[in-house]
């Protein structure tokens, strides 16, 4: 896979807990000014990513480590529209992501930034459990 995502093991090497595996809603906001907004679903299953919504889909990995997660994601748009302009999409080539952040047996928080083109755009995201992924 590009971006040098790996499979990496996703329990956390001092068994503090895991990252429940799941299906979850994510909702992106813009920071550093910008403007933009974005929601979708995403699961995190044994280290690994997968996600969309209607324009975008996301494939990546995740490591775990206390109550932190960390992980890489690669976006591609798989549906083009002359009335909508994805936060992440619009690109020829599929975007690189990077994140972090903290869970809880409901949801999480997540920062992250995303290399747009030449851009890089960073953003903050909730995530919210909708459904168990075992």
């Amino acid at each position: 896979m590009a971006f040098g995502i790996t499979n990496a093991g996703w329990r956390n090497r001092n068994n503090w807990g895991t990252m429940r595996n799941g299906l979850y809603s994510v909702h992106v906001d813009l920071l550093d000014g910008r403007t933009g907004k974005g929601s979708g679903v995403v699961v995190f299953r044994d280290g690994k990513i997968l996600g969309g919504d209607a324009y975008l889909f996301y494939i990546g990995s995740y490591t775990v480590e206390g109550s932190v997660f960390k992980g890489e994601l690669q976006v591609n748009q798989h549906t083009r529209s002359v009335d909508v302009n994805p936060l992440f999409g619009g690109q020829n080539q599929p975007v690189g992501i990077g994140v972090s952040g903290t869970f809880t047996e409901t949801g999480g928080t997540m920062t992250g930034t995303a290399l747009v083109g030449k851009a890089s755009q960073i953003f903050t995201a909730t995530l919210r459990k909708l459904a168990d992924a075992d």
